[in-house]
């Protein structure tokens, strides 16, 4: 009941004039900034970071979080219309999405993918509703080797529960963890990695990181990819749903939404994982597995109810815990810290207007977009047809704008293009860049927590194994590193086993 009696003052907070206004920016900017191919909520958050200094904290909140589940609505229309995903979670979607559209059903799979969306982003906020305030007042008995091992967890388990490979992932956290030692020790007061830099004697800030790396890099890309495409076309009227549709995705949805849920919870799986794993497991329970991939309404209705629920569900480790499971609640966290605001499990208590006020937003949110959604799809798709490289120039300005404005410092616009040319060959080297935003953001709990730890116990190692919680976080850390060797160790073994089969089944032709 205290849960539901702060909903409602959370509600009081975000129903004012100024906070629906900006829920309805943030999750229109979601909208396009998904409909646009390569531009993802991540990028699209830190573009627009600097454009909410100087609003009230919570008012920026609901934006940028509005943003974030807004693009996953927004990714659906490209993947479906052009075949080309606007970012990684609507992959799946695009598998069959696209084919239904080649079949004249764009308006169905748009329609299930709103309806999806709606239904499992309700009931990912209800969820979080409950389950934030539990895992923050669990969260209050956590000590600094706790926290080291979370923060460390958060690291590793990107490495391991990301669709790409482990190797890369742990090159990027390690870069993202170079970054944010550049600057002045907290505690003797030295330079570390500044060489002789007077610039870089305060660090480095996380936005020109999260500028560079996600949206001048996705704009360096983006130009190299001119072709022009041409959307399939569709009409409001087609958009209804039979009686037919509908039975045989609602329960798709209920499993793509509880997939997503739980995944969203996890550190480093994030929607992409969550849409592949929901897509999967639905093809085994179809009564017509034969159609995935060829046009299979439950597969759109499951994978986007996934990274719907993944994108809401990311965000009970970040709000209870302080630590963040995915790119866009990393700069989400970055947003609270750039507010003045400290993050962690004294949040709920601390700012509790703040908290409650967010998660009431996203009721409202996911409301407007199901309005935005079902009617206006067609107009939001016609965004497609602008060149891209007439909105390039636009989307550069706002970044160096947005660099410029963090410190009115030309250093930072430096910065900015110099991570925009590491993320360019991030991206050529097939070098997740998510694990280089997640180090950045964790790097200051883990340094400050190792170092209080190994304080309190003058320099043993032990400490993170003595209480029964540190011990199972560092069971944890461990498995998150051994988990990549072993799977493939068993994909080694698949293979060397497939080639037998088939050495065998070429003797027996001969």
């Amino acid at each position: 009941m205290d849960a539901l009696a702060s909903l409602a003052q959370g509600f009081a907070v975000a129903s004012t004039p100024t906070n629906l206004l900006f829920v309805l920016i943030g999750v229109t900017l979601g909208q396009l900034i998904g409909v646009l191919p390569g531009i993802g909520p991540a990028a699209g958050m830190a573009l627009l970071l600097p454009v909410t200094f100087g609003l009230e904290p919570v008012t920026a909140l609901v934006m940028l979080s509005g943003i974030m589940y807004g693009g996953m609505y927004g990714g659906t229309l490209t993947s479906v219309l052009v075949n080309v995903p606007g970012e990684a979670a609507s992959v799946m979607t695009a598998v069959d999405g696209n084919q239904l559209a080649k079949q004249g059903r764009a308006g169905a799979a748009l329609s299930i993918s709103a309806i999806g969306s709606f239904l499992a982003g309700i009931s990912a906020v209800t969820a979080l509703v409950f389950l934030t305030p539990a895992l923050s007042a669990f969260a209050l008995s956590f000590s600094a080797p706790e926290y080291f091992l979370l923060a460390l967890l958060g690291i590793t388990a990107t490495a391991s529960m990301g669709t790409g490979s482990p190797i890369k992932a742990m090159i990027g956290a390690a870069l993202g963890l170079m970054v944010a030692l550049v600057g002045t020790d907290p505690i003797q007061g030295t330079s570390r990695l500044t060489f002789g830099s007077l610039e870089l004697l305060e660090g480095i800030d996380f936005l020109p990181v999260a500028i560079g790396i996600f949206g001048i890099a996705e704009i360096l890309v983006s130009m190299e990819q001119t072709q022009h495409v041409e959307p399939i076309k569709t009409r409001l009227r087609d958009m209804w749903l039979t009686a037919k549709d509908w039975a045989e995705c609602r329960m798709a949805v209920l499993r793509g939404g509880t997939i997503g849920f739980l995944i969203g919870l996890m550190p480093g799986a994030g929607p992409t994982v969550a849409a592949l794993l929901a897509y999967v497991v639905e093809k085994k329970f179809s009564k017509h597995p034969e159609r995935f991939g060829r046009g299979a309404l439950d597969g759109v209705a499951a994978a986007e109810s996934a990274n719907n629920s993944a994108a809401h569900g990311a965000l009970v480790p970040m709000l209870a815990l302080g630590i963040p499971g995915s790119a866009s609640t990393a700069v989400l966290l970055a947003a609270l810290v750039l507010l003045g605001i400290r993050p962690g499990p004294g949040l709920l208590t601390e700012q509790s207007d703040l908290v409650w006020g967010l998660i009431a937003s996203m009721f409202i949110g996911n409301v407007f977009l199901l309005v935005m959604n079902l009617p206006m799809a067609p107009i939001f798709a016609s965004v497609l047809r602008i060149p891209y490289s007439y909105l390039v120039p636009g989307i550069l300005m706002i970044s160096l704008v947005g660099a410029y404005a963090t410190s009115l410092s030309l250093f930072n616009v430096g910065l900015t293009l110099f991570f925009g040319v590491v993320g360019y060959w991030m991206i050529r080297a097939d070098i997740p860049r998510a694990p280089v935003v997640l180090a950045v953001v964790l790097a200051q709990l883990m340094e400050t927590s190792l170092r209080q730890s190994l304080m309190l116990s003058e320099g043993s190692m032990a400490i993170f194994v003595q209480r029964p919680l540190s011990a199972v976080l560092a069971l944890l850390v461990i498995a998150s590193l051994v988990l990549p060797i072993f799977n493939a160790l068993m994909n080694r073994r698949a293979a060397r086993r497939a080639r037998l089969d088939d050495g065998l089944v070429s003797n027996s032709s001969d």
